[in-house]
């Protein structure tokens, strides 16, 4: 590159020049020979073109328009299924949540008093309320009929509250014994000219079908009894401790509900099904025909049918999601495709007009062939004023691309030359590049300063950045440290812990799996003849955990030291959690207090480990407690207590399920089988050291695998009164 004066010669800018220059001329010269020949065969070319254009757009547009439509086809499937689907789950859950709370009550019946009951209301209208439904025949003086139904009558508070925070519309349990518990609206709807409609749940489809699966079920349509309306139950059993089945919990969903929550508009020739495991419609906008929806006693199992292809799509559709398929219905040929429901077993189908689809196509090949008339005319008028016109226009761009190298060229270069002489201009004191005016020029040029720019700002930033994360870390590392240290004093952790009582020794650990743990165990003397002991295991881990556990331990300790019960200790620990639960944490504790005069524990279990006890002479065995429910997880529950008694020289271990469910790389849980055997290596050893057993079992069980649990453990050993 040299330079004369102000003109460079072999620079950016005589490059372009040269580079313009040259193409101008070869296309002057290339231009001047087709276009002569260009003209001759331009008519029948664009005659010719617009034939094959209509062909190929033709061709195309039925090409495009059913990939369309089979793409949308299988995205709405899918969306619409998984809105069915959680409708479904939603009913699914509140029935096993019913379930759940109804074999509480039968397997323990004797727990719980009875509740007040009542017949529907016939005056009541939209008024939301639980009521008690006997069928004629049955006797409501009989002590048994009295007894089960004042018994359900526990479940109605769970029953209102379902109805109310979902929208489950009705939610019932029926007994063997034809007792029926209902919560829903309008008690009216159960009275007919002023008499009160004879409704036997055991003569009902969803009672029989949930009965003789022995599990949760979906049931076909019905009509449901008080409302009149078309509804698909999931019912589920409820057995006794005996094996004998106990109740029949279920809820609602109606039909509307299903129209409120899919798309089942069928203008223009749109449509959806929802059919059940059976075969059987469940939901369709077609009103007669095939695909009308029918109760259980008429429908019509679409697998069968003479209709090969629609057959085959619902068979197939029960087991997998379908392509996009043709069918053949009375009205005409559709695009269909099915999508299983994996909540209740079923399939959703959609369908979607093939004579709508086509028309699109139709319509625009009338009007490309219109557009193409008309352009032949006016291209034959134009063209001879525009050949003229072109060589008068070319003239005059030659001179002016000429024109616009030169002032392009220095344009491109002198920017360029801007920058790289203040990017050179950088030093450490200054390392942003920011930008200038001079760099505003509206193409690449301004595109490659900007982002220049952008990346010396972010640069700077970065720097920044890094400088104030690292010093929150540390922050937060220093917070850390201090609520281990917090949490750490509030657990007994001075052993001995009792040094002038020689009838007993106690020791007990904490290994949290994050810096602060939700685990924790607690000891004390309620007066000199009674000891308290916890183990508590709060859900989560980390610091929501740690403050919840000491909250938990504060309220125990405080209830414990008024001398209650053990079972109204947890009663009453529940009821205070419970109050400001908001963020909706739970804790399993199991807690003994041991006359030590005595040797009598008395203990209680909230949804805990089982404990291990050691009698003298005997190895470590659980004792397997019934477990109450969690803390915090209900209010109004109440605990039952139970006894054992330790002989002098019995020990006692409680423990986290951080113990049972260590885990190796493989996956593979220690479980309470190689608990026992690392609590019987020595057995007859100080608590300490049966501790320490422990967990070397468990360290050598999970290896370089993760802790991903807190690991708490208390052993105690009863001496005997005035052992010394």
């Amino acid at each position: 590159m040299r330079r004369i004066k102000n003109w460079v010669i072999g620079g950016i800018e005589n490059k372009i020049f040269n580079l313009i220059l040259v193409t101008v001329i070869l296309i002057s010269a290339v231009f001047s020979g087709i276009s002569i020949n260009h003209t001759r065969m331009l008519s029948g070319l664009v005659a010719e073109s617009g034939a094959r254009q209509q062909e190929s757009i033709t061709e195309y547009t039925n090409f495009l328009m059913d990939t369309v439509i089979e793409s949308n086809l299988d995205r709405t499937a899918q969306l619409e299924t998984q809105v069915m689907s959680q409708m479904f789950e939603g009913a699914r859950s509140r029935v096993s949540l019913l379930a759940q709370y109804a074999e509480v009550l039968f397997a323990d019946p004797d727990q719980y008093e009875p509740r007040e009951y009542a017949a529907p209301d016939p005056n009541s209208f939209d008024q939301l309320s639980a009521m008690v439904i006997l069928p004629h025949g049955v006797d409501a003086s009989d002590p048994d009929v009295i007894a089960k139904a004042g018994l359900i009558a526990n479940m109605t508070d769970m029953m209102l509250a379902i109805c109310e925070t979902t929208d489950a519309e009705t939610v019932y349990v029926g007994l063997p014994n034809g007792v029926f518990l209902t919560v829903e609206m309008n008690g009216s709807a159960w009275y007919e000219n002023g008499e009160m409609i004879d409704y036997d749940c055991r003569s009902r489809f969803w009672y029989k079908q949930a009965e003789a699966a022995g599990h949760q079920v979906f049931c076909d349509i019905e009509e449901d009894v008080s409302t009149k309306e078309l509804s698909v139950v999931c019912a589920q059993p409820v057995y006794g401790p005996d094996g004998a089945l106990a109740a029949v919990v279920g809820t609602d969903v109606y039909l509307r509900a299903m129209q409120n929550k899919v798309d089942v508009r069928s203008e223009a020739g749109a449509f959806r099904l929802v059919v059940n495991q059976d075969g059987h419609v469940i939901y369709s906008p077609r009103q007669e025909g095939l695909l009308q929806v029918r109760d259980s006693a008429h429908a019509i199992d679409l697998r069968q049918t003479e209709n090969a292809a629609l057959s085959a799509l619902v068979t197939d559709a029960m087991a997998s999601k379908t392509d996009v398929r043709q069918v053949t219905l009375v009205d005409g040929d559709y695009y269909m495709i099915g999508v299983p429901m994996q909540v209740s077993g079923w399939t959703m189908l959609f369908a979607y007009s093939h004579e709508l689809a086509g028309q699109p196509v139709t319509v625009m090949n009338e009007r490309l062939s219109s557009l193409q008339e008309e352009a032949m005319g006016i291209y034959r008028e134009k063209s001879g004023n525009y050949r003229n016109l072109t060589i008068v226009l070319f003239c005059g761009a030659v001179l002016l691309v000429l024109a616009g190298a030169l002032i392009l060229g220095k344009r491109i270069v002198r920017p360029l030359n801007r920058i790289t002489k203040r990017i050179s201009s950088l030093s450490k004191g200054d390392v942003e590049f920011k930008m200038e005016d001079a760099y505003r020029t509206g193409d690449e040029i301004q595109e490659l300063a900007e982002s220049f720019a952008a990346i010396s700002h972010k640069t700077v930033e970065y720097m920044e950045e890094v400088r104030t994360v690292t010093a929150e870390k540390e922050r937060i590392g220093t917070e850390l440290a201090l609520a281990t240290n917090i949490q750490a004093a509030m657990l007994p952790h001075i052993f001995p812990a009792f040094p002038d009582r020689p009838d007993f020794d106690i020791y007990a650990t904490m290994h949290p799996a994050k810096e602060v743990g939700g685990d924790f165990y607690d000891y004390f003397l309620i007066d000199p003849d009674h000891l308290c002991m916890v183990m508590a295991d709060v859900s989560g881990k980390g610091v929501p955990a740690a403050l919840f556990m000491m909250v938990s331990k504060i309220i125990l300790q405080s209830v414990a030291m008024l001398g209650r019960s053990v079972g109204e200790i947890l009663a009453r620990t529940n009821e205070s959690i419970c109050t400001n639960n908001e963020a909706e944490m739970f804790v399993t504790v199991w807690i003994g207090i041991l006359e030590l005069s005595t040797g009598k524990l008395t203990a209680a279990n909230a949804g805990h480990e089982y404990p291990a006890i050691k009698q003298p002479d005997g190895p470590f065995e659980l004792y397997k407690d019934k477990h109450g429910f969690v803390i915090g997880g209900m209010e109004g529950v109440k605990y039952k207590e139970y006894e054992l008694t330790l002989k002098p020289g019995a020990k006692l271990f409680v423990y986290t399920d951080g113990v049972a469910e260590a885990t190796n790389s493989e996956e593979q849980l220690f479980g309470t089988e190689r608990m026992l055997a690392a609590l019987n290596e020595a057995p007859d050893a100080k608590p300490q050291v049966i501790l320490g057993n422990v967990r070397d079992a468990v360290n050598r069980f999970v290896g370089d695998a993760p802790q991903f649990d807190d690991i708490t453990m208390l052993c105690f050993e009863y001496k005997g009164p005035g052992k010394q």
